[in-house]
């Protein structure tokens, strides 16, 4: 039963991965079949994003209480319905709204898949082995997706998808075996909408600033954003049922999860996103030569994150991912010499995807063991729901920092590019310090209480 499940949730991860990463080789097909306007080619690239950050945390509430079988299952069945309708999409609001689809169908199987693995697996070397393969599978998924569009016609390859996603309900349907917290909760009905609401919105904001200037309505969907989320963190602290109340984030390993994978959006996974679109005008790259450079990222962090099972167990998840994330760091900052050629972007993307490899399946691991047993959906939802948060605000940064008008010289691009490399290091670095932060944290002995 248990090597069942750990195919089939990170069989079902690798397919949301490659249904999130294939626009970065398509983009410019399905924008022109599409007669898509420049802000109609960001939302292309932003909308699975949009659906699948806005779900995340619901997903995986939801998952707690009705069940995970059935929650990972139905997002299959909404994944494959939601592909079909891309594909067959003649504007860009209908793919739009396909995309958007496709996320809250990912976001379903995404946070149930390390549910179910840490429900059919102990803690122990087993789980550990399990996440390490899961993690190899979200970046297979990564690496996939472009190669696939390079190879397929697009609508080929959206087609393609939904009879994987009908595959993987029959899958779900028939090898899993349902699990439920213990103990079910109350719905946080008022903090599932807030959150929703609030992501959707400032996910919406950041894609109309991706290009200069801004308008008072991205300002305006911000700032209502911005808003709807501090509600939900308030509610979070008053309802007796809290969806991710602040109980959680008292341990330490909750923290140094949630920061890494908020790191590896705002870093890693921001810089590759754009990273092709740079290629073409710097080096006259095409598509599928960017994919298979992005090969080197991903290709090297399937290899480490299958290799991270031979970690001793006495080696602790704030260290691990502490440690990955300085190895990520110094790659990251080695895509500084992009002008110099795309030997020297292979080079640096296959020393990120070293330290990647280590962190994905550190957080696959940490995601449902810095939670307790009953609230294994919330921690996957909440870890996930942090990393692609990252990611769209982190392409935000990278596009208004490298092309903020759409049309500059190259010199120009690199110049900006340089500034992106560095604040995007940044964020990679603060999370690694934190996650070192926290690992000491979680390893002093508790005081002792003073004898009367």
């Amino acid at each position: 039963m248990a090597r069942r499940t750990v195919a089939v949730a990170s069989l079902g991860t690798m397919l949301a991965l490659v249904s999130y990463t294939a626009p970065l080789a398509t983009l410019a097909p399905i924008a022109a079949d599409l007669g898509s306007s420049p802000s109609g080619r960001s939302w292309i690239l932003s909308s699975m994003s949009l659906g699948l950050t806005a779900v995340l945390l619901t997903a995986g509430t939801l998952a707690d209480r009705l069940g995970r079988r059935a929650v990972f299952t139905t997002g299959a069945v909404v994944l494959a319905l939601a592909s079909a309708g891309g594909a067959l999409a003649t504007g860009t609001a209908g793919f739009v709204a396909g995309r958007i689809g496709q996320g809250v169908g990912a976001a379903a199987v995404v946070a149930c898949s390390l549910a179910l693995i840490g429900h059919a697996l102990p803690p122990g070397p087993r789980r550990s082995a399990a996440t390490g393969l899961w993690g190899a599978a979200l970046a297979a998924g990564i690496a996939a997706g472009p190669l696939l569009a390079g190879l397929l016609p697009w609508r080929v390859l959206y087609l393609a998808v939904a009879v994987a996603g009908l595959a993987l309900a029959v899958a779900g349907a028939t090898l899993l075996t349902e699990s439920t917290a213990g103990r079910p909760r109350p719905v946080d009905v008022a903090g599932m909408v807030l959150l929703a609401a609030g992501l959707t919105v400032l996910l919406a904001g950041l894609t109309e600033a991706r290009r200069l200037p801004v308008t008072t309505t991205t300002v305006v969907l911000l700032v209502a954003g911005a808003a709807l989320l501090a509600g939900f963190v308030a509610v979070q602290f008053v309802v007796a049922h809290p969806m991710a109340g602040p109980e959680l984030f008292r341990h330490p390993r909750l923290v140094a999860a949630t920061v890494a994978s908020m790191a590896t959006g705002l870093g890693i996974i921001s810089l590759s996103s754009y990273l092709p679109a740079l290629l073409a005008p710097v080096h006259g790259t095409a598509p599928a030569t960017a994919a298979l450079l992005l090969l080197g990222w991903s290709g090297t962090s399937i290899v480490t994150a299958l290799l991270t099972r031979r970690i001793s167990e006495r080696v602790t998840g704030g260290v691990r991912l502490g440690v990955g994330l300085l190895v990520m760091t110094a790659g990251q900052l080695g895509l500084l010499a992009t002008g110099s050629g795309t030997g020297a972007v292979l080079a640096a993307l296959v020393v990120v995807g070293v330290g990647t490899g280590v962190v994905n399946a550190t957080l696959g691991r940490e995601a449902v063991a810095s939670v307790p047993p009953d609230r294994a959906g919330t921690g996957s939802g909440i870890n996930n729901t942090t990393r692609y948060l990252g990611a769209a605000v982190g392409v935000t940064l990278t596009s208004v920092l490298t092309s903020p008008a759409g049309d500059e010289p190259v010199p120009v691009l690199l110049a900006g590019w340089h500034v992106a490399v560095l604040v995007a290091t940044g964020f990679t670095l603060l999370g690694a310090l934190i996650a070192l932060a926290c690992a000491r944290s979680a390893a002093r002995p508790p005081v002792p209480a003073p004898q009367g």
